[in-house]
């Protein structure tokens, strides 16, 4: 059965261009425009890793990242900050948040799927 990832990020670009890699990999894709957004569609199902973007609009990927801590059904569901945001203080942010790792746009799809593939959950 194919792994489902939630890609989360303002740019409907960015999000195709992170559907398309990883649904050529064999992933099952969710979207989301943004924090919010997310929350509405994380409706208990199961997810099995989450890719977040830190600046947008309505919720940015911090405050989703704790406000997903905070639900039993997420609250193990690993996640990354894919982010143009390359300042140590954003990363321990996000660490402290949650994040479990931290890729830098414009990022290589081969170096996306390999920490996909430490962190996807079972």
């Amino acid at each position: 059965m194919a792994k489902t990832i939630m890609i989360i990020d303002d740019s409907a670009t960015l999000r195709q261009v992170v559907a398309v890699t990883l649904k050529k990999a064999g992933y099952d894709v969710l979207e989301a425009s943004d924090g919010k957004d997310a929350l509405n569609k994380l409706t208990g199902q199961k997810v099995n890793l989450i890719i977040c973007d830190v600046n947008m609009p309505n919720m940015d990927g911090i405050t989703f990242l704790k406000e997903l801590k905070t639900k039993a059904a997420y609250k193990f569901t690993p996640v990354i900050m894919l982010t143009t945001e390359s300042q140590e203080a954003r990363k321990q942010e996000g660490r402290a948040a949650g994040a479990k790792a931290w890729v830098v746009k414009p990022f290589k799809p081969e170096q996306m799927l390999a920490a996909i593939e430490k962190l996807v959950l079972p």
